[in-house]
């Protein structure tokens, strides 16, 4: 009986403290855009083409490395290219080391291919505009990044001037329809 009031307490104690450091890590939701289309221009050199889509827009999309049969895509090709974009942002404490990281994977079938990326990088809140539910990041080398946030208490959690983490997941999935 001691032993287990023993593991208990240490469990409460345990649960106490980490529920601190899961309010400063919020994950925001994934943005998923699917674009289906007719290729009506490729530049090979340069691993990119614009496609039309049903509604006659048009969308630049540069193609992974991992897309192996990338030179075999032609004008007039029927495609379809699912981005997703997953987020996740930690408040990150004073004196803590800035961090810059990209790590990368791929995947290459028949007639598509996939490329994944995970991108840590540490950046600054600039801007916190309410009125649009928006936050915009500062990181390395200039890098900007503006996102819409869905759950207005986040902006009651920071301020112009905190660090983050940001956790980025992208992954881009090619395939000739």
């Amino acid at each position: 009986m001691k032993r287990a009031i023993t593991i208990l307490s240490a469990l409460a104690v345990v649960g106490v403290l980490a529920v601190p450091v899961w309010a400063q890590v919020k994950e925001l939701p994934t943005q998923t855009t699917t674009i289906s289309g007719t290729i009506e221009t490729i530049d090979k050199n340069k691993r990119a083409m614009n496609i039309k889509t049903a509604d006659g827009k048009f969308v630049a999309v540069n193609v992974p490395d991992s897309v192996r049969r990338f030179p075999e895509f032609k004008v007039g090709d029927k495609i379809k290219a699912t981005y997703n974009n997953a987020v996740i942002v930690r408040l990150k404490p004073a004196g803590e080391a800035a961090v810059d990281t990209a790590e990368t994977s791929s995947t290459a079938m028949q007639s598509s291919g996939s490329a994944a990326m995970v991108r840590r990088m540490t950046a600054s809140i600039t801007d916190i505009d309410k009125s649009a539910s928006a936050i915009t990041f500062v990181g390395p080398n200039g890098w900007k990044y503006s996102r819409r946030v869905v759950d207005p208490t986040v902006f009651d959690q920071v301020k112009v001037g905190d660090r983050v983490d940001i956790t980025w997941n992208t992954d881009l999935t090619v395939a000739l329809e």
